[in-house]
Parts: structure tokens; C-alpha cells; sequence
């Protein structure tokens, strides 16, 4: 069993290094061309994969943690709701689908059960507790846009794209954090949200730089 999880393990990083390192790429490289496209596939491959080989080791013995196993969903929804975004430019459907419908709101789910386990560890003193806080509002902050999305989303020129932007920079961001944290063995607290506060900026840069691009 124990070298089962280590190939496992294995997997899990290669796979979370081909997200890494293409998802680095794909935000360089111009965006829409080819290059940019394949590497976006590249890139959700290699999270969603990763994320998902973590799901299963996250409950085996000796390597239990509910907080990574959490962050794996929560990683999973990025990259899929990222990419179903797409779907959403002009003329291509009239309403959201099931699919992405039952993303988002398996995502709510999850991020109220992140919220009750944070508010649950401050009250207890749990160490780390506000992490479940934080990644449990941003969850619950996304979903709700998601579903404001969905009702709006044909009265508006660009939206489908900044949300595209927004998902995938937040799933990179859950792949640098992986790295310092699970890679450099950092486990600060620092090391796990200051990659989400320098990715932040640079949404709010693209956000303002797309709706200056539409004016």
C-alpha cells in the first residue's frame, strides 16, 4: 500500500509540474493565439489531474488531510469552470447548462463546508484554521458570481472572457502555492497566501485592462 501512495505521490507532483510550468507559460505568451491554446490545454491536464490523484491520497492512512483534499476539489472547479467559460462567448448558447450549473454549485457546497470548518477551528483554536476561511470565502465569493453570471451573461460583450482569466489565474495560483508549500516545504502561513495576494493583483490588472479594451 505504502509504495502504491508513493507512485501516487509521484504522479501527483509530475503532473502538478506540467501545470506549473504551463501555466506560467500560457500567461506570457500572447493570449488567444495558438501556442496560448495548447498550453491552456497543457495546463488543465496537468492541474486537474494532479488534483484529482491528490482526492484519493488526501484519505489514505498516514497522508489524511481534509484541508488538501478540499483545496484539490476546489482546484478541480477552477480549471473546469474556467474552461467552461469559453462556452459562453457570443452566439455559441442561450442559457447556462446543467454542467455548469452542477460545477458551481458543487463548489458552493464545498465552500460553506470550508467556512463552517474555519468559523468550528477559530472557536476550537485549531492551527490554520483561518486558511479554511480564506479559501472557503474566495470559493463562496466565485459561486456566487457564477450564478450572476449565468442570468446576465448575454447582456454583456466580455464577461465570459474575464471569468476565463479569473478561474484559470486562480487555479495557477493553487499550483504556485503547491509548489512553495508541498515542493520548497514551506508551511507558513505566509507561504500559502501570499501567492494568492500577488495572483489577485493580477486579476484586478487584466479585469481593468479587458474592460479598457471594451470601452
Amino acid at each position: 500500500m505504502e509504495q502504491l501512495i508513493t507512485y501516487a505521490i509521484y504522479a501527483h507532483a509530475f503532473l502538478g509540474g506540467v501545470g506549473l510550468i504551463t501555466g506560467i507559460g500560457s500567461m506570457i505568451i500572447k493570449k488567444g493565439s495558438t501556442l496560448h491554446k495548447r498550453m491552456g490545454k497543457l495546463f488543465s491536464i496537468g492541474m486537474i489531474g494532479s488534483a484529482s490523484i491528490s482526492l484519493p491520497i488526501a484519505w489514505m492512512p498516514g497522508h489524511e488531510n481534509l484541508f488538501l483534499f478540499l483545496i484539490g476539489l476546489f482546484t478541480i472547479y477552477l480549471v473546469l469552470a474556467g474552461n467552461r467559460s469559453l462556452t459562453f462567448k457570443p452566439r455559441i448558447k442561450k442559457k447556462a447548462a446543467a454542467t455548469d450549473l452542477a460545477i458551481s454549485f458543487g463548489m458552493l457546497i464545498f465552500s460553506l463546508i470550508m467556512l463552517g470548518l474555519g468559523a468550528y477551528g477559530l472557536i476550537a483554536a485549531v492551527t490554520n484554521s483561518i486558511l479554511y476561511l480564506v479559501f472557503g470565502g474566495f470559493g463562496l465569493f466565485l459561486t456566487i458570481r457564477d450564478f450572476m453570471f449565468y442570468k446576465r451573461f448575454k447582456d454583456t460583450k466580455n464577461d465570459w472572457l474575464l471569468n476565463h482569466i479569473t478561474r484559470m489565474m486562480a487555479a495557477l495560483i493553487a499550483s504556485v502555492t503547491a509548489f512553495v508549500v508541498a515542493g520548497l516545504g514551506i508551511g507558513s502561513l505566509a507561504a500559502w497566501i501570499l501567492p494568492s495576494v500577488f495572483g489577485t493583483l493580477y486579476i484586478i490588472y487584466w479585469r481593468r485592462k479587458m474592460k479598457v479594451r471594451v470601452a
